[in-house]
């Protein structure tokens, strides 16, 4: 039972992906319903929104980066604060695609976790005639990392919301997983260290 002044529990998704696949698009289709065609963003933005995910109130924190993340510290600590991830390229451009394999290693490192909650995702479905990226090849890194995968169209909406809700179902139950009794994820291993013998 929730407390009535208990604040819904907060999701926060980190965007990535190439610049101009869309992310922007997808963010601004979910937060607000409208699709902006040409939008530039120069430095990350931050959204937060209340919905409901299986009943429950919850809040969703999205941080749309942009792409252009110079500096390794920054983008890191972005990758830090993230408890999930929607990687995003566009079907029409394979640069992006080969682009996400470095934003998955980034990822992966900074967050020391092989099972982050992460979604690959090929957007600008609705340029089919364009695409650049097989479904199947698409599928297939998916497939080898473990993760799902999902087409979207921010100019259509979609499979808009189906990636965002996706993404917060994956997060909540890894948080449920992370907070059962008894549950430390093998994480008192790392701090057991290792006694040297000083013989004199």
């Amino acid at each position: 039972m929730k407390k009535p002044n208990q604040q819904p529990a907060l999701h926060k998704v980190i965007m990535v992906g190439s610049g101009g696949v869309g992310k922007s698009a997808l963010t601004l289709q979910f937060m607000y319903d409208e699709f902006v065609e040409d939008y530039e963003p120069t430095k990350a933005d931050s959204y937060r929104k209340r919905v409901v995910l299986d009943g429950e109130e919850v809040q969703i924190d999205i941080l749309d980066t942009a792409g252009q993340e110079d500096y390794a510290a920054i983008r890191d600590n972005y990758f830090r604060s993230g408890e999930g991830f929607l990687c995003v390229f566009s079907i029409t451009e394979d640069d992006s695609f080969q682009a996400t394999q470095e934003f998955r290693e980034q990822i992966l490192r900074v967050k020391n976790d092989e099972n982050i909650p992460f979604l690959l995702v090929g957007n600008k479905s609705d340029l089919g005639e364009k695409r650049k990226v097989p479904l199947s090849e698409a599928t297939g890194r998916a497939t080898q990392w473990g993760v799902p995968y999902v087409e979207t169209s921010a100019k259509t909406r979609a499979n808009v919301d189906k990636v965002f809700y996706d993404l917060m179902r994956e997060i909540r139950s890894r948080k449920m997983e992370d907070n059962k009794p008894g549950n430390s994820r093998g994480k008192d291993k790392s701090k057991r260290k290792k006694l040297k013998c000083v013989i004199l």
